[in-house]
């Protein structure tokens, strides 16, 4: 099994099932190159491919619990090649990676669904972002796959080999380019549209060039010419009453007294005398302290004027504006670039348009080489198609690859549909609306194994495709598919003998009833077994002789 997984191929190991539907116990070993299943209508068989959805996070039957069971559960062991694609996804979700991986999922019959990945709990988004790397199904109904429209680029893509970097960097450097561009002239339109006001605000700021903490200086400034102006007059007045008019005259007098009798007072005098000397000091020093405040707090009356005039312009400047007065400077630089904006816009829209027309030229560029890529591929794909329609008896259907213009885009500008017509001079379609169900069957078969270039990655499973074909055709499609498992994995669910034939490992679907309980079986067919199997597809209810030599003839050498 490691030999496999070094191959490249995933491949599903097996696959257990407890209580689902009408399945109590299950456990279904599958191998390498083409995996097929039989059985009668009703029988089960679809039922499988609804519990290998549930475990692959696949939105389905929303219950599956077997009724009377506390819970369904399923268990699907895969092959895992060291650098597939499942690998990324496990890294992503936390989860070591492996060469084994187990995906394990219950239904509680409350409704409740659980899931583990290599006994580690994920959401179901984990699930189907595992099962686009590991699993790929495919039948008349096939919308998520071959026959949606909207997928076919990227399998065309893939089929080609197309790189996609360059063309998406193109394109998120083409649409960077455009926002820098609107965005710019909205700013522009935006500065136009203030640019009377910016210009006035500017100008109006400029005369009076505010500086930061001026406020506050000119304040302090005005306060103290206001103070001086209510005390000054008193100063003076009291300078008055210590100068020679006044305190300093009367202390004179006084010692002039004092020392006329002080010779005559027999010493009484002496003490006041020299108290009144030092008071002449202290009074001159005092009368020298009010000269120098009057003198501090002389002012000029215009100037009082000029400062509250200039505060008062700042103050209204930053009433007007909405901000503080220390920051009208940094207001009015702003106001400055907004004005530059404008003055040197149009340059600037220039530049900015010829950046983005730099970048259109170059996603043009990439998205032209991308579709003549794409058209290249096409024509590959459709001569391929033909070679593969021939051996499964459509030779004379004709399979195109239609590119046409769409909407630009990280893909690039082309919308690709796979069409068919069924008959020459017949109108070309989109598959699933053009192909009958047995047509449809066999054109999916042949562009599965075009697009894969028949080495598949994945685990193929292929649900009734060979429906509404018989005879050579089924056979024919029993060839391509034996083909197309060669190297890799592909499980096929059958009503076909020509199909089942071909099948390198053989399970029958049957249902039983015993009593009032329905369960579903599944049997891995020996040699004899699977011939009469073949026998009862061909005969129907009652096998024959011949239909059991007929059987080994379909079987060949695997009838041993």
């Amino acid at each position: 099994m490691l030999g496999w997984a070094k191959l490249g191929r995933v491949m599903l190991r097996s696959l257990d099932i407890r209580d689902v539907l009408i399945i109590d116990r299950l456990s279904l070993e599958l191998g390498p190159g083409l995996n097929v299943l039989t059985g009668e209508t009703g029988a089960g068989k679809s039922i499988l491919l609804d519990a290998l959805g549930f475990v692959l996070g696949w939105r389905g039957r929303a219950e599956l619990v077997r009724q009377g069971a506390a819970q369904g559960e399923v268990t699907a062991v895969f092959d895992l090649p060291p650098d597939h694609g499942a690998q990324a996804v496990l890294e992503g979700a936390g989860i070591a990676a492996g060469d084994e991986l187990i995906l394990r999922r219950v239904n509680a019959s409350d409704g409740r669904k659980t899931a583990w990945v290599n006994d580690r709990r994920v959401s179901g988004e984990v699930l189907r972002d595992l099962s686009e790397h590991l699993v790929e199904l495919h039948g008349q109904h096939d919308d998520r796959g071959l026959l949606n429209p909207r997928g076919h680029r990227a399998l065309l893509d893939a089929y080609a080999g197309i790189d996609l970097t360059a063309l998406r960097q193109a394109w998120a450097a083409q649409r960077t380019a455009r926002t820098a561009l609107g965005e710019a002239e909205g700013t522009l339109a935006r500065a136009a549209a203030d640019e009377e006001y910016l210009r006035h605000a500017v100008a109006e700021l400029d005369r009076l060039k505010p500086e930061p903490g001026e406020d506050a200086t000119l304040d302090a400034r005005r306060r103290l010419m206001q103070t001086a102006a209510r005390i000054q007059g008193d100063i003076a007045r009291a300078l008055a009453a210590l100068s020679e008019e006044g305190a300093e005259a009367a202390m004179r007098d006084a010692q002039r007294w004092l020392e006329g009798v002080a010779d005559r007072a027999e010493g009484r005098l002496d003490a006041p005398l020299g108290a009144l000397g030092r008071a002449q000091v202290e009074l001159g020093e005092a009368q020298a302290g009010v000269e120098a405040a009057l003198a501090a707090l002389d002012f000029d009356q215009a100037e009082l004027e000029r400062v509250e005039e200039r505060l008062f312009a700042i103050r209204a400047l930053a009433r007007k504006h909405g901000v503080v007065a220390d920051d009208l400077g940094s207001f009015a630089d702003g106001l400055r670039t907004r004005l530059a904006a404008i003055d040197g816009g149009a340059s600037g829209i220039a530049r900015l348009e010829d950046a983005l027309h730099s970048a259109e030229a170059v996603y043009q560029a990439e998205a032209a080489r991308v579709t003549q890529a794409r058209k290249a591929a096409a024509a590959r794909l459709d001569t391929a198609m033909a070679a593969e329609l021939g051996p499964l008896k459509m030779e004379r259907a004709i399979f195109t690859t239609e590119i046409a213009a769409g909407e630009p885009g990280p893909e690039g500008v082309d919308l690709v549909t796979f069409t068919v017509a069924t008959n020459p001079g017949a109108p070309a379609g989109p598959l699933n609306r053009i192909a009958s169900g047995g047509e449809l069957s066999r054109f999916l078969l042949a562009l599965k194994v075009c697009l894969t270039g028949g080495t598949p990655i994945q685990t193929l499973i292929f649900d009734e495709i060979d429906r509404g074909v018989g005879g050579a055709t089924a056979d024919a499609v029993g060839r391509r598919l034996q083909a197309l498992a060669d190297g890799a994995q592909v499980l096929v669910v059958t009503h076909s003998p020509q199909v089942a034939a071909f099948g390198a490992k053989h399970w029958r679907v049957e249902k039983q009833v015993t009593g009032e309980v329905t369960l579903s079986t599944v049997t891995a067919l020996d040699p004899a077994a699977r011939i009469e199997e073949i026998a009862r597809m061909l005969a129907g209810d009652t096998v024959t002789a011949a239909a059991r030599e007929a059987a080994r003839a379909l079987l060949g050498p695997r009838a041993v």
